[in-house]
């Protein structure tokens, strides 16, 4: 039986409390296996992953940031610090030469490892996301003011975090990983994440999201165009587009049906059924019909739904750059439902998909934030369907 979310809440500490690991370990066993993932002694001489993990918990409680938070802003800090680290046992690389270990993508991969454990308990979506958009970030105000692997400055890193999680809440879980951890450059790393919040504060963003003139401005700017965010950028006539994410069996078409009513729809499954073709046979064909369609009404200017399941950044990427090149005016929808519901419906449904071949795209679940789009709607089960949010 899976854990729920109440028994989840019961492992964040009332105030002045110690954390009880035996209870968090019982919670999620994946974090036994921490206690055997080794870490590069030049930034964690203090050894194994779970080691750290209980130092960092040890610090974040003792933050007054922490102290001071809210209870739910609590449970997201202390879920993030818990699981921040939660999928090193599986990035976990040894140079056979020298011996120097590695955990690459072990950020990106815990947020959507998170994400599942977290989705299975329950937790209500706001507060999960939360906890996962710290998780596959938490390192950036490491390392934000002094060199930006993607080439990108500081102003703008800050922008971007700001649109898509708190600021305050990631220094502070930045600040417990750091203090939770044997290295020489600690020091200067919590300069840098000190350094991280009065950027933010300069920028008007350390606590809510970076003011933007107008949702075109900030999805231009995002995307690198070489605009000012209080300045607005115009904009070209373009389509409406709409596109749809979510596992199989979440409800897209019947979302579609309901509010987008009478609009074309591109959707892979529409072309795979039209070529004859089953899931997962000659994808590339099927993906060219699609683009095709998208295409021609991209060039119409005419609105349209863009249905399919868009599940990870990478999918998404390939839709957006294509509306964005057309000029498009691009809202995401997204939709989800509770593990059994997905898997009860999906066998109901006339489709070649597979309930194993469902689960094994949890692998691939990395929801859209807000800077992807001129607007992002959630609509999982505890939201009405048509709520947005941006």
């Amino acid at each position: 039986m899976n854990i729920q979310w109440k028994d989840i809440q019961a492992l964040v500490p009332e105030d002045g409390r110690s954390a009880d690991f035996a209870a968090c370990l019982a919670a999620f066993p994946v974090l036994e296996l921490a206690k055997t993932t080794p870490q590069d002694p030049r930034y964690h001489a203090e050894g194994d992953v779970w080691t750290h993990t209980r130092m960092v918990i040890e610090e974040l409680l003792a933050l007054p940031d922490y102290r001071a938070a809210s209870r739910a802003d609590q449970e997201v800090l202390f879920l993030a610090a818990l699981l921040h680290d939660v999928s090193k046992h599986a990035t976990t690389v040894i140079d056979p030469v020298t011996g120097a270990i590695g955990q690459p993508g072990h950020s990106r991969m815990g947020a959507i490892d998170a994400r599942v454990l977290l989705w299975d308990a329950g937790m209500p979506f706001e507060q999960r996301e939360a906890v996962c958009r710290l998780i596959a970030v938490h390192q950036v105000p490491f390392f934000a003011l002094a060199d930006s692997k993607r080439g990108l400055s500081p102003e703008f890193i800050v922008r971007e975090l700001s649109c898509r999680l708190s600021l305050p809440l990631l220094a502070a879980l930045a600040e417990a990983d750091m203090r939770g951890r044997v290295c020489e450059d600690r020091d200067r790393v919590l300069d840098h994440i000190e350094l991280f919040r009065e950027l933010a504060r300069e920028e008007g963003c350390y606590g809510q999201p970076r003011a933007f003139a107008d949702a075109h401005t900030r999805v231009s700017y995002f995307r690198g165009a070489d605009v000012h965010p209080d300045y607005a950028l115009f904009q070209e006539p373009g389509a409406r587009v709409t596109v749809m994410c979510g596992l199989p069996a979440s409800g897209k078409d019947t979302w579609v049906a309901a509010h987008r009513r009478g609009l074309p729809v591109v959707s892979f499954d529409d072309a795979r059924a039209e070529l004859g073709l089953k899931h997962g046979q000659n994808e590339g064909k099927v993906a060219h019909a699609a683009v095709d369609k998208a295409k021609a009404l991209l060039r119409e200017r005419a609105p349209f739904v863009w249905n399919a399941t868009h599940l990870s950044q990478q999918m998404r990427d390939k839709t957006l750059d294509l509306l964005f090149a057309y000029g498009a005016q691009v809202e995401i929808v997204y939709l989800e439902r509770p593990r059994a519901e997905l898997l009860r419906r999906n066998d109901r449904r006339d489709t070649s998909l597979s309930n194993g071949a469902l689960q094994g795209m949890l692998r691939k679940w990395e929801l859209p934030v807000p800077t992807e789009a001129h607007a992002v709607r959630y609509c999982p089960e505890d939201r009405p369907v048509d709520r947005p949010v941006e």
